[in-house]
């Protein structure tokens, strides 16, 4: 993995992020560049300097987007835009939860993205998942293709959000294929968390059965070829309902995590600033102790085996966060699933870090042409 930062983990993952965001390496230079020294203590007025050096950036690729759009040079400036949000979304994800001025940098992040799929056409709609008395804010991105498509109900991790997925790209080599994408901010994550307050719960199930509701009503959905993928703690999230929510037709897990607890309770110090009072905020815990009981209900021990669709799970050989035993468990206890597959990337492969944060093209190709495989979709 490109790591630009010595000594510090966390930071190098966010600039990964940005890199597969579609971040330009000279833009990202100039945001890390005067963080070095920072990076090495990591302590709040680290954080601060994290903030504020990404944030320079993205308003400055921003104001260039305004200007060219104010020219009506749409793509261009959408393309801008695109940056600015990544940027903007990058500073965001590390500041912490009680920051005031967090949904601020937030509100600029999502204005940027807005505006970048706007200016540029691409094909996402902004729609809400009807879920209890709220909703769920998602993105539907449209398949090639008429009629009835395959779709993907894609869920986050613990810290990511719908945008960083579609500005990933691995929505778009899914469409290419045939194969709609719906981009969940679930209980948990991104706009649920951040501006309806929803938190995360064991039972990923309740949701991902919202979002296959929302999908049998739409005319463009074939109601029979709906599948779940997600990342990170995704790898529970996903698993979990694809086990207990049988119209899913196949499930990835772009990253295996069988025991969050155990996780937890074992995990190193990898730099992680925030974590704790980040954990409370996802899950709604009071403290780290109420947290990390929550936290222990998190397993797929006597869940696995309830899994009876297809099943792709994809780790990393290097993975620094959860290890590889989680990916081979995950698939040894999966003996329902008529279709079961493990790929594990290799340091000589690439994509052998953490979700292959690394290598995101490796992981894309792969969970793509499985998908279209199983899905009867399209394959390139």
């Amino acid at each position: 993995m490109f790591e630009y930062f010595a000594t510090n983990y966390t930071w190098n993952l966010a600039i990964m992020a940005a890199c597969n965001g579609g971040g330009i390496i000279s833009e990202i230079d100039d945001a890390c560049r005067p963080l070095i020294d920072a990076a090495r203590r990591n302590d709040a007025a680290a954080q601060e300097s994290w903030m504020q050096s990404w944030m320079k950036v993205a308003e400055r690729v921003e104001e260039m987007a305004a200007a060219e759009e104010r020219r009506d040079w749409r793509r261009s400036a959408g393309r801008k835009y695109w940056r600015a949000s990544v940027y903007a979304f990058v500073a965001e994800r590390l500041m912490a939860p009680h920051d005031p001025r967090r949904d601020r940098v937030y509100g600029k992040a999502l204005d940027c993205f807005k505006k970048a799929v706007t200016c540029q056409n691409h094909p996402v709609e902004f729609v809400e998942v009807p879920y209890k008395d709220t909703s769920l804010p998602a993105l539907f991105v449209k398949a090639e293709g008429d009629g009835r498509r395959p779709t993907m109900v894609h869920f986050d991790g613990l810290d990511l959000l719908k945008e960083l997925l579609y500005l990933r790209g691995s929505a778009e080599e899914l469409r290419l294929r045939g194969i709609s994408v719906l981009i969940v901010d679930h209980p948990g994550v991104g706009e649920a968390l951040r501006r309806r307050g929803l938190k995360s719960f064991p039972e990923t199930e309740v949701p991902a059965a919202a979002s296959v509701d929302y999908l049998e009503k739409r005319a463009d959905v074939d109601p029979d070829r709906i599948g779940i993928v997600a990342n990170s703690l995704g790898g529970y999230y996903a698993a979990r309902a694809a086990a207990f929510e049988k119209r899913f037709k196949c499930c990835v897990l772009w990253g295996a995590l069988y025991d969050f607890g155990a996780r937890l309770a074992n995990r190193t110090e990898l730099s992680v600033s925030h974590f704790d009072y980040h954990l409370n905020w996802v899950f709604g815990g009071k403290d780290k102790a109420e947290t990390f009981e929550i936290c222990k209900r998190f397993t797929l021990q006597g869940v696995t085996e309830k899994i009876t669709c297809p099943l792709l799970v994809i780790h990393g050989e290097n993975d620094r966060q959860v290890p590889v035993a989680d990916a081979e468990r995950t698939y040894r206890e999966a003996v329902n699933s008529p279709r079961r597959e493990l790929k594990i990337f290799t340091l000589a492969e690439g994509g052998a870090e953490h979700c292959q944060i690394d290598n995101l093209a490796n992981y894309q190709d792969v969970m793509a042409n499985w998908t279209a495989e199983v899905l009867g979709a399209t394959r390139l």
